[in-house]
């Protein structure tokens, strides 16, 4: 793949970017999933030509961190693999979101991964689909228990049925959780992916990045307008995506096949090293269908593991130091590289978290926690329920969740260390007035 890639501050396979802690290469998953015998070649890749930093990101993809100057043996192997684009310039528009669960989740109404892939085909081969941005991104939702609703994208699609027929809601620049914009029957999927990328490069300025910059200057009615000349749209009233459990990630959980169950495990704070991939792959070949799924909560599954051996399976992930209780706070907690690699982040976010982590367990306190070292929030794209926001080295703004407020939500206080901050929190949670 020798063309020329387009500028980016995004890191790719084939776009390495610098960090203060070395390169950055991005490798992007079809729906999070990855086979035992690839997540061994990323493993070997950290390892030969790089930290041995490996990060879960936020949008169910794998980057390697702290990269040196082998950068064309790193990505000759995992291009090797079979891990990167069907061209260099599809590389970057291969922003799709499929629930973990895809295909094995007991509610899942449709399937979601065929046509990931026909679409994932599709965005490739097509050059006008190349000019979209590398954070211009789709998600398909099959109506999965285990399912990120909390991502904005520019389109999302979600399955529904009503009447005994299934058909597709989407919605523009917002999430499965909002009032759909309108809806297709469940064999226009494809189609209505493909005409809204379309209308999408056709109306959009250069600068006009996202969906939401377009809606800042054109209705959504009237882009439901133009869409309706291209296939058949229809409204859609009553109807309203609701969220599951919040720990479904988490632990051991059935499958739809029964007796089989996935097992999901993090990653402490997103980040592995080689003997902790490694190990997770060789788990997934013993027990599993050989394959791994990472996910949007940064963390892993081993899907399709024989629930007889689910407990042994546990036991042999904690043992490389991965997480399978959702009552650890380590579990919950989420930060970004923080100032350790960022040149962007004020305070050490992942040591920080840690030590947050460790005085919640003596607190007996589990919190799903956002460590943030800078306003952009990379670590994660939803609104956490509680946001710590770096100001200077070990001090934090504390931020709650609020539906009223944009942003991280409601600002509770300024410049706490990390002991006022689980002080707070300890208190706050044994208030009358927050029980």
């Amino acid at each position: 793949m020798s063309i020329a890639l387009r500028p980016s501050a995004c890191p790719g396979l084939l776009r390495i970017v610098p960090a203060l802690d070395g390169g950055i290469c991005r490798i992007k998953l079809t729906g999070g999933s990855i086979s035992a015998v690839q997540a061994m070649a990323v493993a070997n890749a950290a390892e030969r030509f790089a930290s041995g930093a490996i990060e879960a990101t936020n949008r169910a993809n794998l980057q390697i961190r702290g990269i040196g100057g082998e950068q064309t043996a790193l990505i000759d192997g995992l291009l090797e693999a079979g891990l990167g684009p069907q061209s260099a310039a599809g590389d970057d528009v291969r922003n799709l979101m499929l629930s973990p669960s895809a295909g094995i989740d007991r509610q899942m109404l449709f399937d979601t991964r065929p046509l990931a892939e026909q679409i994932l085909a599709t965005v490739q081969r097509h050059e006008h689909f190349h000019d979209l941005s590398a954070k211009f991104a789709v998600q398909l939702d099959g109506g999965e228990a285990l399912a990120m609703l909390e991502h904005p994208h520019d389109l999302w699609l979600s399955a529904f049925e009503r009447d005994g027929a299934r058909g597709w809601a989407f919605g523009l620049a917002g999430c499965p959780t909002d009032a759909p914009a309108g809806s297709v029957a469940l064999q226009h999927g494809h189609d209505l992916v493909v005409a809204v990328l379309e209308l999408f490069l056709d109306l959009a300025r250069p600068e006009q990045t996202r969906m939401r910059h377009l809606l800042a200057e054109q209705s959504t009615e009237e882009l439901l307008a133009r869409l309706a000349e291209r296939l058949p749209v229809q409204a859609i009233t009553g109807w309203r995506r609701t969220s599951g459990a919040d720990v479904l990630h988490i632990g051991v959980h059935p499958q739809a096949e029964a007796g089989r169950v996935y097992i999901g495990t993090v990653p402490p704070l997103g980040r592995l090293d080689p003997t902790m991939l490694r190990g997770a792959a060789q788990l997934a070949q013993a027990f599993g269908d050989a394959s791994l799924r990472f996910t949007p909560w940064q963390n892993l599954l081993l899907p399709n593991v024989c629930q007889a051996h689910a407990a042994e399976v546990v036991q042999r992930l904690e043992q490389l130091g991965l997480l399978c209780n959702a009552g650890q706070p380590l579990s919950r907690l989420i930060a970004c590289t923080g100032s350790a690699g960022c040149g962007k982040g004020l305070a050490d976010t992942k040591g920080d978290a840690r030590q947050l982590a460790a005085l919640l367990q003596r607190h007996g306190q589990v919190l799903n926690v956002h460590l943030s070292g800078c306003s952009r929030s990379c670590a994660a794209a939803h609104t956490a329920p509680v946001t710590l926001l770096a100001v200077s080295p070990g001090h934090y703004d504390l931020y709650f969740r609020d539906a009223a407020q944009p942003g991280f939500g409601a600002l509770h206080a300024r410049k706490l260390t990390i002991e006022a901050v689980a002080a707070l929190l300890d208190a706050r949670s044994r208030s009358p007035l927050d029980a």
